[in-house]
């Protein structure tokens, strides 16, 4: 049974990630190399110090505490969720799923912005789980936790709450649990909502390629080789890995800053979608839970899984097994300019039943901190597009 629970973090652990940065040995930078070779080595610093002396974690606690957190176990997994219940006199459930480097962090903009009620008294019950190894959720200790795993976590999870149907968003790894639930769990699913095409099925052979497949398949190729070396290596060898990111707040840092700004609709400079305030929360979450490397590893566990499936002559023949299958339900894209990926509505309909295709003005990979209000307004406009399709008999 779900317990309420409270972020407190001791001041002995952040004192101690204070004396960690000042004792950093900084490598050296190109001149003038900006950020061609990786982070870029000035602006790290800049960040660092304002994180070891001014900012205010306590206030951000504060922030974080404001909402209401939880914490269950489901099927021996303890999972940290917030749930907020909508104002209005219809609310919607709604599973809000989270991908990597971000954390729960993620949709606390988006929060109010979907409990409040419209003009018509509609609202969403909004329930915002952290992945199983992320946050504040149990770390796995068992091979296995993919994104399969965690669809059926997320079903159970919200079914305790009382929610047998539910909407489900996602963005990264939350679109590829989304759609699992949408492939495992279809009859607890009103709808599922993405910001993306899951990668893996860039990685999948696909049959006669339209031309503006062929074209996207070998934007991701070259995507791949071009920035596609942290998820090499989260997939391959994320232990390895993790030793210098679990010992270094810089390192860890400057490991997930330079997704922020690489992913993120900005005009040069990753502060121009973020500020400093919000990458940190993001990133001491990582620091205090001691998570970065149970976090990577669903690189691994997803990759493992994703070969099962394809190369196992017994997972071939395992008529359970649904990877590379069309998900039935209602699915809805909102696509962002900046985001990883911009695959053609051809390619995400061989895997799913879009009755929503949507391209956004502005934006990037992390929309419901960069673009809230237009990220809400797509997922009401989609909800109430299940209402009129008959998908829901809930009046809105």
């Amino acid at each position: 049974m779900a317990q309420p629970f409270s972020i407190h973090i001791d001041k002995a652990v952040l004192a101690d990630l204070r004396q960690r940065i000042a004792a950093t040995r900084w490598p050296d930078q190109i001149e003038g190399a900006n950020w061609d070779y990786g982070t870029n080595e000035p602006y790290l610093k800049e960040l660092c110090t304002y994180w070891a002396s001014a900012f205010d974690w306590t206030k951000q606690e504060t922030y974080l505490n404001s909402f209401q957190h939880f914490k269950t176990t489901i099927d021996e997994s303890g999972l940290h969720f917030i749930h907020h219940q909508g104002q209005g006199k219809t609310s919607i459930p709604i599973l809000l799923i989270h991908g990597y480097p971000d954390s729960f962090v993620r949709f606390l903009t988006i929060i109010p912005l979907l409990t409040q009620a419209d003009e018509q008294g509609f609202s969403f019950d909004v329930v915002v789980p952290s992945i199983p190894g992320y946050g504040f959720s149990d770390r796995p200790t068992e091979p296995g936790m993919n994104p399969k795993k965690i669809a059926s976590l997320f079903a159970d999870l919200m079914d305790e709450l009382g929610y047998p149907k539910f909407v489900a968003h996602g963005g990264d790894w939350g679109s590829s649990i989304t759609e699992n639930l949408g492939l495992y769990h279809a009859d607890s699913l009103l709808g599922i909502h993405l910001t993306d095409v899951p990668s893996q099925h860039a990685l999948m052979p696909v049959d006669d390629p339209t031309a503006a497949e062929k074209k996207y398949l070998q934007q991701r190729q070259e995507w791949m080789q071009t920035e596609g070396g942290y998820f090499q290596i989260q997939s391959t060898k994320p232990q390895t890995l993790a030793y210098g990111l679990m010992d270094s707040p810089v390192g860890l840092a400057g490991w997930i800053v330079e997704k922020f700004k690489s992913w993120s609709d900005n005009d040069g400079e990753v502060e121009d979608a973020f500020t400093k305030d919000e990458l940190l929360t993001n990133i001491t979450l990582y620091w205090v839970t001691q998570t970065i490397h149970s976090a990577i590893r669903i690189y691994y566990e997803a990759r493992q899984d994703l070969q099962q499936s394809q190369h196992n002559p017994l997972m071939k023949l395992n008529p359970f097994d649904k990877t590379g299958d069309k998900s039935t339900v209602p699915a809805a894209f909102a696509l962002f300019p900046k985001d990883i990926s911009s695959p053609p509505s051809e390619f995400a309909e061989r895997f799913f039943t879009i009755s929503r295709w949507t391209k956004l003005a502005r934006g990037g990979h992390f929309t419901a901190m960069e673009e809230p209000e237009l990220l809400a307004n797509d997922i009401r406009e989609f909800v109430r597009s299940l209402r009129q399709s008959g998908r829901t008999t809930i009046t809105l």
